[in-house]
């Protein structure tokens, strides 16, 4: 966005950038920009807290007054991002023939379809399959952490597709099983070390980087910390 902001100002438009990450505002050089110290995703601070959303837009806009750059201001308070995972309840065991995380996948299916009609139908699940595939993809996942080459798992695309489809199928189902708008990190972090599906992904991440996979193919399947 910051060197979009250049390229607008050059023809003619005033810009405001919100930025997440300062070092990249700093070696850009913005005309305007606000940094927020808020977690990645959130530029606006808050979700549901319309006083401090509006807030950080007042702020952004006010730098409009600013005829000269470049302008980094930041905002006065800072949100820090959680790594405690959230407390989300899973369904129990149903189907004891499948693989646990596999059958916890299934399980979610209500409480993801109740999440998505809460957002009117809107999903961030699709890079390689709808959700109703999850539970495929989750047991692929679990055949390539048993030793299974990745590329012939069943894997409808790449794995790093397939575990952003993963999370965030189980991101958007815990949003129906919680009563606040949970922390990005606390969410990743639940789903990484208190769902199966979790753990399946990294274990089968884990598979592919012993098995010698390219680094390309299996790196970000996971946030690098893990």
């Amino acid at each position: 966005m910051c060197a979009l902001a250049h390229v607008f100002e050059a023809h003619g438009l005033a810009t405001v950038a919100l930025v997440a990450v300062r070092p990249v505002a700093e070696r850009m050089h913005p005309p305007r920009a606000l940094y927020g110290e808020f977690p990645l995703g959130r530029p606006l601070g808050v979700p549901g807290d319309a006083a401090f959303q509006h807030d950080v837009l007042r702020r952004a806009f006010a730098l409009l007054e600013r005829p000269e750059g470049p302008v980094l201001e930041d905002h006065p308070e800072v949100i820090e991002f959680s790594e405690t995972p959230l407390a989300c309840s899973l369904p129990p065991r149903y189907d004891p023939d499948v693989p646990e995380a596999v059958d916890e996948a299934r399980a979610l299916r209500d409480a993801y379809e109740r999440s998505r009609a809460a957002r009117d139908g809107r999903t961030s699940v699709g890079r390689v399959a709808e959700a109703a595939a999850v539970p495929d993809l989750v047991a692929a996942f679990v055949a390539i952490a048993e030793g299974t080459p990745w590329d012939q798992a069943g894997l409808p695309g790449d794995p790093i597709s397939a575990a952003h489809d993963v999370r965030t199928y189980y991101e958007e189902a815990a949003l129906d099983l919680v009563d606040v708008s949970p922390d990005p990190g606390a969410a990743e972090a639940w789903f990484y070390e208190s769902t199966a599906g979790g753990r399946a992904v990294l274990a089968a991440r884990k598979a592919m980087q012993d098995a010698g996979v390219p680094f390309a193919f299996w790196f970000y399947m996971a946030r690098a910390t893990r």
